[in-house]
């Protein structure tokens, strides 16, 4: 399986829905293909224009590592040296800190990432969980 065009507008729409409702910051999230690649990015009104970046990091890490923003962000608190190093490896792209979701099919695979920013990584997490589940899909967070 792998996570379509329609999920992935499913998951921005719900998450800035969720963001907007709870009282957010602006959003920004972006849904990675198990890849890697970008499969849509929207970034609400008000938004800083970097989030691109942080969004697309907090996806790609967990994509390419296989593990989501909240352990990556504890696995940089105990090894901070491999962090460095994976980052090394993958140009700087990777940001280790929850928002940064996996996403998995009905039998656990890896499908995709979700990355999102603006507000704290906490309200980042909670966003994105309802967008991922609004599209029926899985979720490591």
């Amino acid at each position: 399986m792998i996570v379509s065009l329609e999920q992935a507008r499913i998951i921005i729409r719900e998450t800035l829905a969720k963001g907007r409702a709870e009282g957010f910051k602006p959003l920004s999230v972006v849904v990675l293909d198990a890849g890697g690649h970008v499969k849509a990015f929207e970034r609400e009104d008000g938004a800083s224009p970097g989030r691109f970046g942080v969004a697309h990091g907090k996806a790609y890490g967990s994509i390419m590592l296989g593990i989501a923003g909240t352990a990556q962000m504890a696995r940089a608190d105990t090894q901070a040296y491999f962090m460095t190093s994976v980052n090394g490896v993958f140009g700087g792209q990777v940001v280790p800190v929850p928002g940064g979701i996996l996403l998995k099919d009905a039998m656990e695979n890896v499908i995709g990432a979700v990355g999102v920013t603006g507000d704290t990584s906490d309200n980042d997490v909670i966003a994105a969980l309802a967008g991922i589940e609004a599209a029926g899909l899985m979720a490591e967070a």
